[in-house]
């Protein structure tokens, strides 16, 4: 499976799938908490839109962000789009740097969270002890819904577990 693009119908269960490597264009906070996610998202997803407006990158997707190390303690955040082509060069904005990432290729498990953001640890801990092999500690969501044009009880945001092969 690639990603994007995502199943058209929600991750009903724990779902195994294979991952191929896609391009992100990002910005990465890095040695954050879960208390710094509000702020880092509305900075970081503003400058990303301004960028995108500008004609510096070609969003194809939607919004990712993918979270490395322990998501209940201090980690770092990639916040960003599976783009069509990387930037040239760093994007200098004032939530961080913009430039190219990528999504880890391999297996992974894969839930969707129906609802709204504040619920969504119920369902990752469904996708985590539903997992079969070895995490990988990478998280990753992915924002299938507008929060913008979608009811917060019909948000639908992926959860994708990369796990060791």
């Amino acid at each position: 499976m690639s990603i994007p693009p995502l199943s058209p119908e929600p991750y009903t269960e724990v779902t195994s799938e294979s991952l191929e490597a896609e391009l992100l264009v990002v910005i990465r906070h890095e040695g954050v908490t879960v208390a710094d996610l509000r702020n880092i998202f509305d900075s970081s997803f503003n400058a990303l839109g301004r960028s995108m407006s500008a004609g510096q990158f070609i969003a194809v997707g939607p919004a990712y962000a993918v979270y490395y190390g322990d998501p209940t303690g201090v980690f770092d955040v990639e916040v960003g789009f599976p783009a069509m082509g990387a930037p040239t060069s760093v994007i200098e904005s004032p939530a961080g740097r913009i430039h190219a990432s990528a999504l880890p290729a391999g297996p992974a498990m894969i839930l969707s969270h129906t609802g709204s953001y504040e619920t969504m640890s119920d369902s990752w801990q469904k996708v985590t002890s539903g997992a079969t092999g070895e995490l990988r500690d990478i998280w990753i969501e992915a924002y299938v819904s507008d929060p913008r044009t979608v009811a917060t009880t019909n948000m639908r945001t992926d959860l994708i577990l990369p796990v060791k092969p």
